[in-house]
């Protein structure tokens, strides 16, 4: 199961290891991280709750880095920076959530002490 870590001090959950399947499993549109295979309903619960948990922690994770990197793309100090309009088209936001998610990710880079440029 996802184990909790210490981030800035909020309690975060540390994903489950995943398993990377070989090509010719991940070919089997039935294949999935070899939940199939599992009989015992406890034992298939758990593991598919893992992996929801490491999905999910995943996610927030990917998240972050995109809220960071759409801030430094669009710091004013640099001189090519985008407009909210450009980060919202890479990313296939509406630009309205290319704003929200500029400002998170400043949010982020204040609170990390990161810098805001590459």
């Amino acid at each position: 199961m996802a184990e909790p870590t210490e981030r800035s001090g909020q309690r975060r959950l540390r994903p489950a290891p995943l398993v990377f399947e070989p090509a010719e499993a991940t070919a089997d549109p039935e294949h999935f991280f070899d939940l199939e295979s599992i009989e015992d309903p406890k034992e298939l619960l758990a593991r598919a709750t893992e992996l929801t948990l490491a999905f999910r922690a995943a996610t927030d994770r990917a998240v972050e880095f995109q809220a960071v990197a759409a801030a430094q793309l669009a710091d004013p100090k640099r001189f090519d920076r985008l407009t909210a309009a450009d980060v919202a088209e890479r990313a296939a936001w509406t630009e309205d959530y290319a704003r929200k998610m500029i400002e998170f990710g400043r949010d982020l880079i204040r609170a990390e002490g990161l810098p805001a440029e590459d």
